[in-house]
């Protein structure tokens, strides 16, 4: 038995051998499905979820491994730079397939959690390891790098009252 807390909920896991990994759990016990499958060896990103705040690839983070640790994935990604990033993909016409989204959305939080005005080549660096089946890296990294424009912005504006 795993207890753990999964976007701000509390979950108990039981039944499942330590090494099932957390992407089979979210997916097939919690029914949370905008956390995708892609490869299952860690190399695509659209498994990506963040654990105790940090992107971590959910198809290789065994469930044994998640005791009492905090889970979001793409359904409870919040605040004001999920929002930023999500209405700067928008705006940059990102998704095609959208397959690889919620994978490159979550990295892309993570980027910015740590690193609030990051460059072309940082962002280009973070998210390397998320494939974009369509090939839309330059509306991705444009997105990132408005969304992370608007952040600072609404910073100092808060700062200024």
């Amino acid at each position: 038995m795993v207890r753990l807390r999964v976007n701000g909920k509390p979950v108990v896991v039981e039944g499942l051998e330590p090494d099932t990994p957390l992407l089979w759990v979210l997916r097939d016990h919690l029914g949370m499905t905008g956390t995708r499958y892609g490869c299952g060896i860690g190399q695509c990103g659209s498994c990506s979820v963040h654990v105790d705040g940090v992107a971590a690839r959910a198809c290789l983070t065994p469930i044994s491994a998640l005791a009492d640790r905090e889970v979001t994935t793409i359904e409870g990604l919040q605040g004001a730079g999920a929002d930023a990033l999500r209405e700067a993909w928008r705006r940059n016409a990102v998704p095609q397939c959208g397959f690889c989204q919620a994978g490159q959305l979550m990295n892309a939080a993570d980027l910015l959690a740590r690193k609030p005005q990051p460059d072309a080549a940082e962002v280009d660096a973070a998210l390397e390891q998320n494939i974009c089946r369509c090939g839309t890296y330059t509306r991705i990294r444009a997105a990132v790098l408005e969304a992370a424009k608007e952040m600072v912005a609404a910073v100092k504006e808060g700062a200024g009252r």
